[in-house]
């Protein structure tokens, strides 16, 4: 098949064709794997540098393309689809994939329409929850949208329920949280970890990493830590991230704050730690969202505090004394030391991207062969 796949440029604040990061760039590369020939097109709504390159991944063929908004942002925005329909014109895909945000699903069911093919959409989260959603309209052509798709995967669960009662989707809706590379994430020496690092060596350490902001949920953890530390003063708290600088992490000596890591260092820090702490807010994002965080902590045998919101509830179900109620920092506190005091890792079953996408490839076929 010939596959457009159509995304933002950058995601979870990393660059999806120069990091190659997670779920915006694995599907369309294992299908690319898979014998395919894929073609990404990335918007950048910052000003990256436009990108012309082929990705290696054989047996199929998996190019990128991308384009910065710039300077000139209104005119290139309302460019965009036409300029990306001559491309697609040429390409000639058999399938279009939308995600990202709302206008990447709503532009690949435009231009589906216009070249009589078929589109699915994939939802990495609610985006309802998303800033863009605010707009006048969005959230009705989202929802038309998606209603619309042959295919819809979704990263959780509570959205792949929401999508089907809700939006009231015709086509199949799957349930497909982003997993994690299992040869990065896994169990290392928690000693080197930690020398690697720069991490106290013989000191409890509970932590997280990933975006610290507030709406995230993290202040959950700056509110249960003043428990923590001064219930067991020989605890201390580690923070890896990107953060706002309207709300900045606590400081203090016991407090270690590694700046933003890439992902091998990221499973150091996961395996450096003794608890990991996942904070959700009980909100429409939070309810339907799939950390990913969630799978790279498990994935290191990592003992976790996770708000009981949505996905993680089900997910950490068999183990209660990992879960703690969302917004509430006594609860996390309590949590994240019971983990400290009798540490439960969950055994999880987690699918890689090659499985994953393996198992999703005969229903993008089926699409096709429908439509032929």
């Amino acid at each position: 098949m010939r596959i457009a796949f159509l995304c933002k440029r950058r995601y979870m604040s990393k660059d999806v064709i120069v990091d190659r990061y997670a779920r915006l760039y694995e599907i369309p590369f294992q299908l690319a794997k898979l014998g395919h020939d894929v073609r990404g097109f990335c918007l950048s709504y910052q000003k990256h540098d436009d990108i012309y390159e082929t990705h290696e991944a054989l047996p199929g063929q998996l190019r990128w393309e991308s384009q910065s908004l710039g300077r000139l942002y209104a005119p290139a925005l309302i460019a965009y689809p036409y300029r990306l329909l001559r491309r697609l014109r040429e390409f000639a895909p058999d399938l279009l994939i939308g995600a990202s945000d709302i206008p990447h699903v709503v532009l690949s069911a435009w231009l589906a329409k216009r070249l009589k093919r078929p589109y699915a959409v994939d939802l990495y989260d609610n985006f309802e929850g998303f800033g863009q959603a605010r707009i006048p309209g969005m959230v009705p052509t989202l929802r038309r949208t998606v209603h619309n798709a042959a295919l819809v995967t979704t990263t959780s669960k509570p959205l792949k329920d929401f999508v089907t009662d809700v939006y009231r989707a015709r086509g199949e809706v799957i349930s497909m949280p982003s997993t994690v590379d299992k040869a990065v994430f896994r169990p290392l020496d928690k000693a080197a970890c930690r020398k690697s690092l720069g991490l106290p060596a013989n000191i409890p350490l509970i932590g997280t990493a990933g975006g610290l902001y507030r709406d995230k949920g993290v202040e959950t953890l700056y509110e249960a830590w003043k428990v923590v530390e001064k219930r067991h003063p020989d605890v201390h708290l580690v923070l890896a991230g990107p953060i706002d600088s309207h709300f900045p992490p606590p400081s203090s000596s016991r407090i270690h704050y590694l700046g933003s890591l890439p992902h091998p260092r990221t499973a150091e820090l996961f395996n450096a730690l003794d608890v990991g702490a996942i904070c959700i807010l009980d909100t429409p994002f939070g309810r339907y969202c799939f950390p990913q965080k969630a799978y790279e902590m498990l994935a290191c045998g990592l003992p976790v505090a996770a708000a009981s919101v949505g996905a993680m509830a089900d997910l950490l179900a068999d183990t209660p004394s990992a879960l703690y109620q969302a917004a509430n920092p006594d609860s996390l506190a309590s949590t994240l030391l019971t983990q400290l005091n009798n540490p439960l890792s969950p055994t999880v079953a987690i699918d890689d991207w090659a499985q994953l996408i393996s198992s999703l490839e005969p229903r993008l076929i089926q699409l096709v062969d429908h439509e032929a």
